[in-house]
């Protein structure tokens, strides 16, 4: 019985022993647990805040490299554009030289038929013929200069003030003007408008400038920086010139320079002005009216070419019809 009791203790023993160490190896691996599993946290945290460090600065590289490109881009951009216009610019002046080009080529033409019809007339001439012609002498027409009479004792200036007799022809518009009054040595009065009838000195409106040298000079500088607006249709002027100056006993002269017509009614026009300016009894009318064409259509492109020709069918219609002449120059350059 003891013998058993003894073996019985013995077991017990035995078994609380390893239960003993089995709770204690446990506990031994919490500790060691614990105590190296804040290392391995501070290491991994540590080894992200790296990682993220490196990420922000690849990625200030990347903005900047983006910000260089994008300048880039903008400069490109622009030296497109500027490429753009310049190449627009040289279009438009080749264009510009293509019709002059033209133009030039069909009054070589022109003047080499003509050449050759006055070679082939002067070979046919008589012997006769050619003494009647050396001893013919054409009597001196006081009242006429180059086919335009100047008989008048007043003298209206109608000038065409658009863009385009401003930007292409206006230093041969103020010597043809200087020209015009030189013709005329003695006159009782100038006036100067454009066509639309504003006047280019607003204290004579309604009134004749003096024909004085200073009053000449005055009219050339005053032309020199003149830009009124105008719709290069010149009926107005000429119906406020005549209803404004026109008295019986009067010699009016009315010079319109232009280079293009813009009115709906080339016909409307000239039954306007011959409601106008009417006639007599001997068919004179109440002014004349000569007209000058200047040839802009040679700078321009050809679809604002029509305008031009009109002005000139225009224009010879009605200086014809009102006792005047009408001259087309042949070149809108003063050389």
């Amino acid at each position: 019985m003891r013998r058993q009791r003894r073996e019985i203790e013995t077991l017990s023993l035995s078994f609380l022993d390893v239960i003993s160490c089995g709770f204690g190896a446990l506990i031994l691996l919490l500790v060691l647990t614990k105590v190296f599993e804040p290392i391995v946290l501070e290491q991994s945290i540590e080894d992200l805040q790296g990682y993220v460090a490196a990420l922000e600065l690849e990625l200030m590289d990347i903005r900047g490299e983006t910000r260089l490109l994008d300048r880039e881009k903008i400069r490109k951009q622009d030296e497109q554009q500027a490429e753009f216009e310049r190449l627009t610019a040289l279009k438009a002046r080749l264009d510009a030289l293509q019709a002059q080009y033209a133009a030039v080529q069909d009054r070589t033409r022109i003047n080499s038929i003509v050449e050759r019809q006055l070679a082939q007339a002067r070979q046919s001439l008589s012997a006769e013929m050619q003494r009647l012609l050396a001893d013919y002498q054409k009597a001196a027409d006081n009242n006429n200069i180059g086919g335009v009479p100047v008989d008048s004792e007043y003298v209206i200036f109608i000038i065409d003030t658009s863009g385009s007799m401003r930007e292409y022809a206006w230093p041969l518009v103020m010597r043809k003007v200087s020209e015009t009054l030189a013709v005329y040595p003695n006159l009782k009065g100038i006036q100067v408008m454009n066509d639309q009838g504003q006047y280019m000195f607003s204290q004579y409106t309604g009134q004749w400038i003096p024909d004085t040298p200073a009053r000449r000079q005055a009219i050339e500088e005053r032309l020199r920086n003149w830009n009124a607006f105008s719709q290069s249709s010149p009926e107005r002027g000429i119906a406020t010139a005549i209803g404004t100056f026109y008295q019986p006993g009067r010699k009016i002269s009315l010079y319109v320079f232009g280079d293009d017509f813009n009115g709906r009614s080339i016909a409307a026009v000239i039954n306007q002005i011959d409601r106008i300016n009417q006639a007599d009894a001997n068919g004179d009318r109440m002014v004349r009216i000569h007209g000058v064409g200047f040839p802009t259509i040679f700078a321009q492109p050809a679809q604002y070419q029509a305008s031009g020709y009109r002005f000139a069918h225009f224009m010879r219609i009605l200086c014809e019809r009102n006792g005047g002449t009408f001259v087309g120059l042949n070149d809108y350059r003063a050389f």
